[in-house]
C-alpha cells in the first residue's frame, strides 16, 4: 500500500498555505449565499448552518460534475448539496439549484444569471466553499462580479482535522498546492484579480512542489 501520510516539514508548509487560503472574513448578513460545488459535502453543511443563523434567506447551490465528484454525487454536486441542506432543515423554497457549472468562474456567472432570471440582483453575496478554496473563489468573484460585495465562509476546521475527514493527507496537500498555483497564475490569464502572495508562502509552495505534491497542478 502506498503511504499517503506526510512528513512534519511538509505538514508545516501545508499549514502555511492552508492559513493563507483562508480569507478571515466574519459571516454577516448578505442578500444571497452561493455554495460552490465540490467533492466536500461540508460546504452544504456549512451553508445550512449559516442559513439557520439568519445571514441570508436565499441559497444557491452551484455545480455539475467533475471527474472527482461523478461517483460521489452522480446526480450532480448542486442537487446532492440541496438534498443535504434540506435534511439539515433548510426549507426547499429557500434553495435554488444551478446544475451546470464546471469551474469556479461558471459557479459565479451561472449563479448570477439564475438569480437575475428571478429578479434577484444582489449587492452582497456570501460565498461558501471548501476552506482552501476561499481565496481563489474570492478572487474569481471580484473579477467577474466586481459590483457585488463578497464575503467568504467555509467549514471552521483545522488542517489536521481536515486531513482526518478526507482520509488522505497527500491528496489534501496536492489540492492546497494546486489552488495556490491558481491564485498565482490565474490573474495573468484574466480569470481572477491579483492578490499578494507573501515570500514565505512562495517558499512553502516551492518546497511542496519539489517534494512531489503536483497532481493538481495546471500543466502548461
Amino acid at each position: 500500500m502506498v503511504d499517503r501520510t506526510i512528513t512534519e516539514g511538509q505538514r508545516r508548509s501545508a499549514k502555511l498555505i492552508w492559513d493563507y487560503h483562508l480569507m478571515g472574513h466574519k459571516p454577516r448578513n448578505t442578500d444571497v449565499a452561493i455554495g460552490l460545488g465540490s467533492h466536500d459535502l461540508g460546504v452544504a453543511t456549512t451553508a445550512a448552518g449559516l442559513y439557520h443563523r439568519g445571514f441570508f434567506s436565499t441559497l444557491v447551490f452551484s455545480g455539475g460534475n467533475s471527474h472527482t465528484t461523478r461517483t460521489r454525487f452522480p446526480r450532480g454536486e448542486a442537487f446532492h448539496y440541496r438534498e443535504h441542506a434540506i435534511e439539515l432543515g433548510v426549507p426547499d423554497k429557500a434553495i435554488l439549484v444551478e446544475p451546470s457549472a464546471a469551474n469556479t468562474g461558471q459557479n459565479i456567472t451561472l449563479s448570477r444569471t439564475l438569480l437575475a432570471s428571478l429578479g434577484i440582483v444582489p449587492s452582497s453575496v456570501l460565498l461558501v466553499s471548501k476552506p482552501y478554496m476561499e481565496r481563489r473563489s474570492f478572487a474569481t468573484a471580484r473579477k467577474l462580479w466586481p459590483e457585488v460585495e463578497i464575503v467568504c465562509a467555509s467549514q471552521p476546521v483545522e488542517l489536521d482535522l481536515y486531513f482526518e475527514c478526507i482520509g488522505d493527507e497527500k491528496l489534501v496537500v496536492d489540492m492546497l498546492v494546486g489552488d495556490l498555483q491558481r491564485v498565482i497564475e490565474y490573474p495573468k490569464q484574466g480569470f481572477t484579480i491579483a492578490q499578494d502572495v507573501p515570500p514565505n508562502i512562495h517558499v512553502a509552495y516551492e518546497h511542496l512542489v519539489r517534494d512531489g505534491f503536483t497532481s493538481r497542478l495546471i500543466r502548461n
